[in-house]
């Protein structure tokens, strides 16, 4: 048996990363400046859009942006209904209402086709959600958005260089939502970006990171409209360069650890891979199964040493939500859904031993 644990997720920073925040130290480029504005660039240039704005995460981003599209008190946004709770704080710390439609069934995206009647008079926003590099039904989603004249802000924050129909998620819609926090595509640490083709969506928000001000000569503050302190930093956007110098070796590593899990798992009876279309373009940051036993799977796991991961509650089971609604297959992925070891640094070796313990705990469920 191992002696040590494999994790559910393994990011290495090594002495790359740690030279250049050494060098970011001594010439004093700490806090948001030249290299921040080297980052923006050349992540914009990765993802092909003419505007990116660097944030201090990505759930800032997801506040930043509805912030942007104007969403205030009594609005309503379109969320899924299983998705991380950052995409629906953000609509309720404005002061918006969520109202949650279901994924699909076989597919954890938001269901396109039950969007249309979830809005009403109220609605500013819809905010799919790329899960884990999957991609919602933009060209759907965007015809009913432009329909009724409602903002269309991607989350892609688990969804970085994931593409659909060749071009990148995130970057289809008004705006789009990035996350460079550890257990992401590329990481800086922490920190999130937005992206937008929109040159007065940009404008606002290179204000509203800031405090919803724009700095004149001087130093003095010209205050304009509401935002916060969401800079970034020097310090965390040279780690995101060296990072995105390894781009091309992250993407392949993230299809061959997927391209093994699902040919091991086919003989594999307690567990079922929630798929991604990879031949689409679609990159999956995580290995995601369904199981009917997952707690004794989980539990069986951590004995042989193997980290899984369950799934986070669907949105509706939240207390603190006031427009509760028990959406039949968000539930289905919240109870029986786990994450087993991923990372773009696992090991071979770790990976064939968590397959082996899997089986081997089969005989015992």
């Amino acid at each position: 048996m191992n002696k040590k644990n494999i994790p559910w997720w393994k990011t290495v920073l090594g002495q790359e990363e740690i030279e250049v925040v050494r060098k970011s130290i001594l010439n004093r480029n700490i806090t948001q400046g030249i290299i921040t504005k080297d980052f923006e660039n050349q992540l914009a240039g990765l993802l092909g859009v003419p505007y990116l704005v660097l944030v201090n995460s990505g759930s800032s981003a997801l506040l930043a942006a509805l912030i942007a599209c104007g969403i205030g008190p009594g609005d309503e946004v379109i969320v899924p209904g299983f998705t991380f709770i950052a995409t629906v704080q953000a609509p309720l710390i404005l002061g918006a209402k969520v109202r949650l439609v279901d994924v699909k069934p076989n597919r954890p995206v938001i269901d396109e086709n039950s969007i249309e009647a979830a809005v009403n008079s109220k609605t500013k926003a819809i905010i799919p959600v790329h899960l884990n590099g999957r991609a919602a039904n933009l060209k759907k989603i965007n015809k009913i958005a432009k329909k009724y004249k409602i903002s269309v802000i991607e989350d892609a924050v688990q969804a970085l260089c994931s593409k659909c129909k060749g071009e990148f998620l995130g970057t289809q819609s008004d705006i789009g939502v990035f996350s460079l926090g550890v257990t992401k595509f590329i990481t800086a640490v922490q920190g999130g970006f937005l992206v937008t083709r929109k040159k007065d969506i940009f404008n606002k928000l290179q204000k509203i990171k800031n405090h919803g001000c724009l700095s004149l000569e001087g130093g003095v503050l010209k205050c304009e409209t509401l935002g916060f302190n969401f800079k970034f930093n020097d310090l965390f956007a040279g780690i995101g360069l060296k990072q995105l110098e390894k781009v091309k070796d992250k993407i392949k590593s993230f299809q061959n650890i997927y391209s093994f899990y699902k040919k091991e798992l086919v003989s594999v009876s307690c567990m079922d891979l929630v798929e991604v279309k990879q031949g689409e373009g679609e990159l999956p940051l995580w290995i995601e199964v369904i199981s009917k036993k997952r707690e004794k799977v989980l539990r069986l796991l951590k004995q042989k040493r193997v980290e899984a991961k369950p799934f986070h509650k669907s949105i509706g089971e939240i207390s603190y939500i006031k427009n509760r609604k028990k959406l039949k297959y968000s539930q289905f992925y919240a109870k029986k859904g786990l994450i087993l070891p991923s990372g773009p640094d696992q090991k071979n070796k770790d990976l064939k031993y968590v397959i082996k313990a899997i089986k081997e705990i089969e005989k015992d469920l």
